[in-house]
């Protein structure tokens, strides 16, 4: 046993032997234990170096494809641009775009050999390097040294963090990309996108933003100047720094001297001249149509997203290049029209209250209100805060951060509150009224569905809530149409006698018995469906709603986009469901086109960045189109666009009984327009909205007016005093976009002279074309269902008929007017009974 343990012994006293000479030989040699430490510090650096700079660094062929983020541009129907969204100013420009001495100057300034260096400025580096040290434990930042190079990888692919990692990283980023990119290239990212004070990124921006100017048109000095922001964009962008600012821009020019890019007559002459700094660059060219540019923005965000994360054709970095529907014009009148009407209907109301309040608690009123983005374009005037008051005086404050004395002041009027104002002179301010009363109006291309103009209410600056889309509201008699044109679908025409009588119908336990009357309480008799729609008679649209069926009215409500409701109730047939402006004329459009409808639209099409159309409205693939040699076949041609949703000769029937609402109907206002015209007015019931839907071959309009939280508008108001004449505005303000053409008849329709008050067929006289009351008109049939031929008896009953109704109304009047004297008005009977009219 002894024996065999004996080699175990042997071999653990000689392991100890071998670490014993380690041990020796370890310290009695200082050169080997040196060169270990030093050896062992490296690995350690370089795991720590890897560990925190090299891994998971980003790649720098990255730089190849770089897509920087850029604003949309949104040009309107002609071209021409009407807006941008963005965040930031940013514009790309090529290298061969950059003046040389631009680019000198940069040099010069920022890393004076980037054009020979690998990346990283050696010197530079030790010179921060030294600069860090003594500044340790002071607080302050040190100096970068950073190239050029590093500068882009900073920027675009690093961070701004301030660590000692972080710089180790742009150096050894710097490295690789200039084994990627060629000097050209990285100098122009890095001209593109440093950033450079005033929401500025690249020089290009920075040059309109400064100076307003394009940087080829900059001036030497001006170069110089914006070669020193990249250190303190913030510091030399102010004028009260402009002394600091103008001696480093002197500094450039000296650098640039000194590396043979200027004489020093030429540096001379540039260090003599003034910063000449703009204060606030101009507002970019955009069209005063906020509601049509928040409806593009919002549709656009739905497609690709809002921020450069969200997609590469984001909204606010994918650069997109919008082609929309809007007429610059035609926007412009809507907009005057809507204000007028409202300021009309506002007029002597006085004020109302502030447009918003600001709590003076939460600091600067000025400055609260200048990040509010509350404002108004309209005439002189503008919105303020006030910021003191004392009895009858006080003080208007503005975003601009001026203030001035305030007069005509509302005793409601306190601190804090915004409001708009007019000057008065003498350096004075007024208080003026921005109306309660809102509304909004569309125009639309009726042969493609191109929303034209949308104004949804006084101002967009004033709130974004945009009641041309949003605002559901009750269309009144302007549903009328739709009605009507379903009974022509169930057989009757024109010309069919309707009774003009009271009418009852029982809606269940629930709601019980309804009855229906006309605005005034007049009726009685049977007159034509024509008259009936001219007139806007409530019974006798009811008689139609009932004899053609609700389910079939509302199935005719929903083909044509005005809404879908669930029950059949009458009240629908009068306008009691809910709808907005755009539903409306998009409906309207389509008895225009023939019952074609087309999906209203404000984009045209979408390019990305690079030109590209990436969305088109008109989808429709032209096959062949684009062949390079002919093949002796037809020409290709674009199939159809849009929906049937009615039958063609029951559109033109309906408008050409609603060009009679013009000529001898409800609004005869527009009839001195002297063009062809068709549309309807509506009232509802308080009334609490006033409408008007019309338009011409060239262009479907609709209005509406209300306020926002629906109440009485007084009894006064009607769709045809206070809608139509913004309709009438809007035509007389764009004469050069109404061709006057007339309403053409499509296929399978007759024209034929009947008499007007009976609807019979006539045969010996014909209609005026300069009396619009003449007692023969051409009527609109389709075949087979022309009326027979009157005959003297039929004259006569008809005269013996006219005469007894308006017998019956004069009666009805004296009954009337003894019950109002002596009772009490019940002004809520039309809400009691249901009754829109």
């Amino acid at each position: 046993m002894a024996e065999a343990d004996t080699p175990s012994r042997y071999r653990l006293r000689r392991a100890q032997g071998m670490l014993a000479a380690v041990a020796d030989g370890w310290r009695a040699r200082p050169r080997l234990r040196r060169l270990a430490y030093v050896v062992g510090a490296i690995l350690l650096l370089l795991v720590i170096g890897w560990v925190l700079v090299l891994r998971n660094l980003p790649d720098a062929d990255r730089l190849l494809t770089y897509e920087p983020p850029l604003p949309s541009t949104v040009r309107g129907m002609d071209g021409d641009i009407v807006h941008s969204f963005a965040r930031e100013r940013r514009v790309q420009l090529q290298f061969k775009d950059f003046p040389a001495q631009l680019v000198n100057a940069y040099t010069s300034a920022e890393d004076k050999t980037f054009w020979t260096h690998a990346g990283v400025d050696i010197p530079g580096v030790a010179g921060a390097v030294v600069d860090y040290a003594s500044k340790i434990g002071s607080g302050q930042r040190a100096r970068g040294g950073s190239t050029i190079t590093q500068q882009v990888a900073k920027n675009i692919l690093v961070g701004n963090e301030y660590s000692i990692s972080r710089k180790l990283r742009e150096m050894a980023l710097a490295a690789r990309i200039e084994s990627v990119l060629t000097k050209q290239q990285i100098m122009e990212l890095y001209l593109n996108e440093i950033p450079l004070g005033r929401r500025s990124f690249g020089v290009q921006a920075a040059a309109r933003a400064y100076f307003d100017r394009d940087v080829e048109d900059l001036e030497l000095h001006q170069m110089a100047f914006l070669a020193i922001l990249p250190k303190a964009p913030e510091v030399y962008g102010r004028a009260r720094n402009e002394s600091v600012a103008i001696g480093r821009r002197n500094w450039v020019l000296t650098a640039m001297q000194e590396n043979g890019h200027i004489s020093m007559a030429e540096a001379d002459a540039a260090k003599a001249q003034p910063l000449g700094l703009i204060q606030q660059r101009p507002a970019e060219r955009s069209a005063d149509a906020g509601y049509f540019l928040e409806e593009v923005r919002r549709q656009l965000i739905d497609k690709y997203g809002e921020q450069a994360e969200d997609g590469p054709n984001s909204v606010y970095g994918g650069g997109l290049w919008v082609r929309t529907s809007l007429d610059t014009d035609l926007q412009d009148a809507a907009r005057d029209a809507l204000r007028a009407g409202l300021l009309r209907y506002a007029g002597g109301r006085g004020w109302h209250g502030p447009v918003a309040t600001i709590d003076p608690d939460n600091g600067s009123l000025t400055q609260q209100l200048a990040s509010s983005n509350i404002g108004i374009s309209y005439e002189n005037w503008r919105v303020g805060v006030v910021t003191a008051r004392s009895g009858q005086s006080a003080t208007i404050g503005f975003a601009s951060g001026d203030e001035a004395p305030l007069g005509g002041l509302p005793d409601a009027l306190k601190v804090g509150d915004v409001t708009a104002v007019s000057p008065a002179g003498g350096g004075r301010f007024r208080v003026r009224t921005v109306p309660e009363i809102s509304g909004a109006f569309v125009a639309q291309d009726p042969a493609t569905g191109r929303v034209l103009a949308m104004q949804g209410g006084f101002d967009f600056r004033l709130g974004s809530f945009n009641r041309a889309t949003q605002a559901q509201r009750q269309p009144g008699s302007t549903i009328k149409p739709f009605v009507y044109a379903t009974g022509l679908d169930q057989g009757m025409t024109p010309a069919t006698m309707v009774p003009d009588t009271s009418y009852c119908v029982y809606q269940g336990a629930g709601l019980g018995e309804k009855c229906f009357r006309n605005f005034g309480g007049e009726g009685g008799g049977s007159h034509t469906m024509r008259w009936g729609l001219e007139q806007s008679r409530n019974l006798m649209t009811v008689h139609i709603a009932a004899d053609a069926g609700m389910p079939n009215v509302l199935k005719t409500f929903s083909r044509t986009g005005i809404g879908s409701y669930d029950q059949p109730y009458m009240s629908y047939a009068l306008g009691a469901g809910d709808t907005t402006v755009m539903r409306m004329v998009n409906a309207y459009a389509a008895l225009e086109n023939h019952g074609l409808q087309h999906d209203a639209s404000v984009i045209d099409y979408v390019q990305d960045r690079r030109g590209k159309v990436i969305w088109r409205a008109d989808a429709r693939d032209c096959t062949g189109c684009n062949m390079p040699q002919w093949d002796g076949k037809a020409m290709p041609r674009l199939g159809d666009r849009g929906r049937q949703v009615m039958d063609a000769r029951t559109a033109f029937q309906t408008v050409h009984m609603l060009e009679g609402v013009v000529q001898r109907g409800t609004a005869t206002t527009l009839r001195d327009l002297g063009i062809p015209l068709f549309g309807k007015t509506g009232t509802t019931t308080g009334p609490t909205d006033v409408w008007f839907v019309g338009g011409s071959p060239d262009i479907v309009a609709g209005i509406y007016m209300g306020y926002d939280q629906p109440r009485s508008m007084d009894g006064w108001a009607q769709g045809g005093r206070l809608a139509a004449p913004i309709f009438k505005q809007f035509v007389t303000d764009t004469p050069g976009k109404w061709s006057g053409r007339p309403f053409l008849a499509p296929a399978g329709v007759r024209l034929v002279r009947v008499d007007r008050r009976s609807g019979k067929r006539v045969f010996g006289s014909w209609p005026s074309d300069s009396d619009p009351r003449a007692g023969v008109i051409w009527e609109a049939f389709k075949p087979d269902s022309e009326p027979a031929r009157e005959k003297r008896g039929d004259r006569v009953d008809s005269l013996r008929e006219l005469i007894m109704a308006q017998l019956r109304r004069t009666e009805r009047a004296a009954t009337r007017a003894d019950a109002a004297a002596a009772a009490p008005r019940d002004d809520s009977f039309v809400e009691q009974q249901g009754g829109l009219y």
